[in-house]
């Protein structure tokens, strides 16, 4: 027997002193509650009521083993499109049980997802059952038949699908939207397939072929930021996670107000609520008070922009690290040509020890990033015969780029 033979209780361990019996701590009671992908009991979501009625109407035929529409939802981050989606998604799936149809139901997060084969073996695993027979390995056969393995399952175990294509923007092109809209139609499936695409750009329709706008409908909603008084309910609704007394009164519309001066993101709010309880926790501190948000905001807005660069490349890291030390050391002007940009981006590459890419792929990676409102672009005229060129100014805090690593690329610009 390892440990105290006699069965006694040993002293605990100072280290890990602040962990209750329930596994929470002096600050938080339930944690989970603060966590960006907890879908909240429908008393706890605010001011999406008209949405999640609209998107349960256009896929509640799923519900009966019937054909849904498929859905559009535009919005910026942080608005509650993943959010309604997971809601009625789940509410669906309890439905159909309640009726004796089998639905499959998942999300998909095309910005981690690594291509069309990737997200379509992400799909066929999530909703693989024991009894399907079906193998779905995570490499090692073609996209064809990951599509394939996909409609075995479905014709096999599910009445009806609803599918969640989360950051669809991200996906590069549209194969996934069509193929599997169109799955039904070209006899792949007896199932009826739903899909609910989520974008945080509003144009993005007008990048589909014409085909898949056909597929898909014109059915689409658009998520309207959320104003300081909905972000103030959300985080009350949040606050158990919490001990009681922990939260000082004015943490709450402070995070509020923080929140909905940055484009109104239910996102960065409960993120910021978190980070600040970490710091209180963190510190030994026993309270979580205004002055805390400050001090977590920074490590907020990291761990977001990790989030949106994700999916990318590493080579986008070292871009944005390229204008982080440019941006330092600007003084007034901190837009920067891409010719600028690309040599201090191989100064980078030499710090990190890595080979450069060319400049076209760096135009591109470029592309994405303003995409994802990481950067910002402009074209620019340089006047009788000098041609037109881009810049670029980063969106986000050096600090922050700087941050997202323990030991970040800094590099001399003036040598």
């Amino acid at each position: 027997m390892d440990g105290n033979e006699s069965g006694d209780l040993e002293e605990p361990d100072e280290l890990f002193q602040t962990v209750d019996e329930t596994g929470g701590d002096d600050i938080f009671a339930n944690r989970e509650l603060l966590n960006i992908d907890h879908v909240p009991d429908e008393n706890r979501i605010v001011g999406r009521d008209k949405h999640i009625t609209e998107l349960a109407n256009e896929v509640g035929p799923a519900v009966t083993g019937s054909p849904p529409n498929s859905v559009i939802l535009y919005g910026k981050t942080g608005s509650g499109k993943s959010l309604v989606a997971n809601h009625v998604m789940e509410r669906a799936w309890n439905e159909a049980d309640r009726r004796g149809k089998r639905l499959a139901t998942v999300t998909v997060d095309c910005a981690q997802a690594k291509g069309e084969a990737d997200t379509i073996q992400t799909i066929a695993e999530s909703i693989n059952t024991p009894s399907s027979g079906v193998k779905v390995p995570t490499r090692g056969i073609s996209t064809n038949e990951y599509y394939n393995r996909l409609w075995n399952i479905l014709n096999q175990e599910y009445d009806a699908a609803l599918i969640t294509l989360d950051e669809v923007d991200r996906l590069g092109d549209d194969n996934v939207l069509m193929l599997l809209s169109r799955a039904r139609e070209a006899g792949k499936v007896d199932v009826p397939i739903g899909i609910i695409s989520i974008s945080n750009k509003v144009n993005f329709r007008e990048q589909m072929t014409e085909r898949v706008k056909s597929s898909l409908g014109h059915n689409e909603t658009i998520f309207d930021p959320y104003d300081g008084e909905q972000l103030r309910e959300i985080l009350e609704n949040r606050k158990d996670a919490f001990h009681d007394g922990v939260l000082n009164p004015g943490v709450i519309p402070k995070t509020a107000a923080l929140a909905a001066q940055r484009h109104g993101d239910a996102r960065k709010a409960i993120r910021l609520l978190r980070h600040a309880g970490d710091y209180a926790k963190n510190n030994n501190i026993g309270e979580v008070t205004e002055d805390h948000l400050e001090l977590a905001q920074e490590q907020a807005e990291v761990e977001r922009l990790k989030e949106l660069i994700a999916g990318l490349p590493p080579h986008s890291k070292y871009i944005l690290y390229a204008l982080a030390n440019l941006t330092n050391n600007a003084e007034d002007n901190v837009w920067f040509r891409t010719t600028v940009i690309y040599d201090i981006y191989k100064k980078v590459c030499n710090v990190e020890g890595t080979d450069t890419l060319t400049t076209d792929t760096i135009r591109g990676l470029l592309s994405e990033l303003a995409f994802l409102e990481v950067t910002e672009s402009n074209q620019e005229h340089g006047g009788m015969g000098k041609g037109t060129y881009k810049e670029h100014r980063l969106l986000w805090e050096p600090n922050v780029v700087f941050k997202m690593d323990p030991d970040p690329a800094h590099v001399d610009i003036d040598q």
